[in-house]
């Protein structure tokens, strides 16, 4: 699954804020970054729009897998799990930037121990479904 147009994060400023100013939470296998959304570095057809209750992305090296279809397996498969969760999340937390950094090695962890991982990363941060 992928995300939806209103739950996407895109463009280099997004994800150099994402990378300089969000807030880490570390995991065994990945990283969840959290910052409060500013909309001057999206595109501006994207700024008028009133903010959705969080943006996403998922970002996979090549570290993790030199396969691609192993990373899109994984990329698919946090997409699905993070729509859930934004969409439990709306109109709680206010509007979120969320950027999920899966590390080396985590291609060969199970789907279920990810999930897991990545709901309580999500909770650690704060974010209540």
């Amino acid at each position: 699954m992928v995300l939806p147009r209103e739950h996407r994060l895109r463009g280099r400023f997004v994800f150099d804020h994402l990378y300089r100013e969000g807030v880490r939470h570390h995991g065994q296998w990945m990283v969840l970054r959290i910052t409060p959304p500013r909309n001057d570095l999206l595109r501006p057809d994207l700024q008028g729009r009133p903010p959705s209750s969080c943006r996403c992305a998922v970002v996979i090296s090549a570290k993790v897998s030199k396969r691609a279809v192993e990373r899109n397996r994984l990329r698919r498969l946090l997409h699905g799990h993070l729509v859930l969760r934004c969409r439990a999340l709306t109109g709680q937390e206010g509007s979120l930037w969320l950027l999920l950094s899966l590390k080396p090695g985590s291609a060969a962890a199970a789907s279920t121990d990810l999930l897991g991982e990545c709901s309580q990363l999500m909770q650690k941060a704060g974010l209540r479904p």
